[in-house]
């Protein structure tokens, strides 16, 4: 009999990712205003050929903890090994996900092709219930309606969905709107990404802190209702949101999809803490919005650079962080986002810009001040 795999937990952090990213390609048609990564339209002349993205796959797989393996990029499908790199994940035992994008490289015969190589989870963005709106983000006309068909073959096919939002001033006032759309199109997960400025990400505009208050409430309380599960992104305080109503931020919906569902990751879970990224040119990274490089593959072992680099090491040490997230009694369980303290202040350790929650220590000290 097949034993189901052991649930990841925070004592997993020291020696194994939870969710390991690989940009397979820097390749892609699309032009979004929030991309990290600047992609374009040809591959990068030392992109990792077939047999070294190979050998990378198998260093996921020899982590204590098999990670999820997400292929991301660039457009994965810009790379036509990518079934074959799937199913090399698959022979490892990684549960894997995609995140392609909708672009005419999205074919029946390509869906198909994904869910026989064993993908365990199919991940588009729509960031807004306005066309118009998500194709302005998206650069390219037509990509909403596009990205609404492809996630109705995929689910026709069987490919649990997996559709990613980013918040920014352009759809903040969207969010109930987007529920209820997401709810339609029968997805199995909702996550919700908040704009961290790198790349092109740089020239949106990010919400306000009161602003993500009213998110995280809207997101609670979709998250009590509707049919599938929300995670955030790069908002580990939505985690102290839901806490303080007396709330589990881990809650799974008791009438929401179980087919192809994949574990959510424990409290805690951060930029090169359970996260890590590796390249299309096989630079080592916390997270892919933390551009702070830690290692080189095949020159290094990425297993060693997550277990023992001073980034990573620094990043998983809750008694490091700075400023009011380091006195923060809800530190262990978020710990701001490192990559937006990064981008903001160019410390990887400094507290959470966009948090506007007081400490309990500070709020003590200045009612004895």
């Amino acid at each position: 009999m097949n034993m189901p795999p052991a649930l990841y937990t925070t004592q997993d952090f020291a020696h194994s990712p939870f969710v390991a990213f690989y940009e397979v390609t820097r390749a892609c048609d699309l032009a979004c205003k929030h991309c990290r990564a600047c992609a374009q339209p040809l591959p990068h002349p030392n992109q990792l050929s077939n047999a070294q993205s190979k050998s990378l796959i198998e260093q996921f797989g020899s982590f204590p903890h098999k990670p999820v393996l997400v292929f991301t990029g660039g457009d994965p499908l810009k790379r036509p090994d990518i079934n074959d790199l799937v199913k090399h994940a698959v022979a490892q035992g990684l549960p894997t996900a995609m995140t392609p994008s909708a672009t005419p490289l999205v074919t029946d015969e390509a869906l198909q092709g994904l869910k026989d190589a064993g993908l365990s989870r199919f991940a588009l963005s729509i960031d807004s219930c306005d066309p118009d709106i998500h194709d302005a983000f998206r650069g390219v006309p037509g990509s909403f309606f596009r990205t609404i068909d492809i996630l109705k073959t995929a689910k026709q096919i069987g490919l649990p969905l997996q559709v990613n939002t980013t918040i920014t001033s352009r759809n903040v006032h969207q969010v109930d709107q987007m529920a209820d759309m997401m709810a339609s199109l029968g997805i199995t997960l909702w996550s919700v990404f908040f704009l961290i400025p790198v790349g092109r990400g740089r020239s949106e505009e990010r919400i306000l802190p009161e602003q993500y208050e009213e998110v995280f409430g809207k997101l609670w309380e979709h998250a009590c209702h509707q049919p599938y599960s929300i995670k955030t992104t790069e908002a580990p305080f939505y985690r102290r949101f839901v806490m303080n109503l007396e709330g589990d931020p881990m809650r799974k919906p008791v009438n929401g999809p179980e087919s192809g569902r994949v574990q959510r990751a424990p409290l805690g879970v951060n930029d090169g803490k359970g996260v890590m990224f590796v390249s299309h040119t096989g630079t080592v990274y916390p997270s892919g919005f933390l551009p702070v490089a830690c290692g080189k593959f095949p020159e290094q072992s990425i297993v060693e650079v997550y277990q023992n680099h001073p980034t990573f090491l620094a990043l998983r040490d809750p008694e490091q962080l700075q400023g009011k997230c380091g006195d923060c009694e809800f530190n262990p369980v978020c710990g701001g986002s490192r990559a937006r303290s990064y981008a903001v202040t160019g410390n990887i350790l400094a507290q959470e810009p966009d948090c506007g929650y007081v400490p309990r220590k500070w709020r003590e000290l200045a009612c004895s001040a």
